[in-house]
């Protein structure tokens, strides 16, 4: 695995307010942090409905991850399964799931599930390709 995984900790989470890298949860009772993940910095997320990342995630910057949407009045959880990573800039909705090993591109709105082992990105997402596992 990566070095720079090699001295990680969980960091400290606020309600509200940002963590050392600049990311923040609303909500944080309903948050979990799986080992070994990677945020982004000023990535957002909306935890009030749950939100699960698992082992060795990453996420870029900018992303905002919602398990409530204000505007159309959705709930859900949001798992983010292991070694998923979100590009840059994207958008996760409530209820969704990506799946393990997943990759959803840059500046994507993700508002359905995505299987294990893909490539998808878009507005709204697609899935373009599988990968080997």
């Amino acid at each position: 695995m990566n070095d720079r995984f090699e001295s990680w900790q969980y960091p400290k989470i606020v309600e509200g307010r940002p963590t050392k890298y600049h990311w923040i949860v609303q909500g944080a009772a309903g948050f979990s942090l799986g080992y070994k993940t990677d945020i982004g910095a000023f990535t957002y997320i909306n935890a009030r409905e749950g939100v699960v990342i698992e082992d060795f995630v990453q996420v870029g910057s900018h992303c905002s991850v919602y398990s409530v949407s204000t505007i159309d009045g959705k709930k859900g959880r949001v798992i983010l399964k292991k070694n998923c990573r979100i590009g840059t800039h994207s958008t996760i909705m409530p209820g969704v799931t990506i799946g393990e090993n997943a990759v959803i591109g840059a500046h994507s709105f993700v508002n359905k599930d995505i299987p294990d082992n893909v490539v998808a990105y878009g507005s709204p997402v697609r899935i373009m390709k599988s990968l080997e596992k």
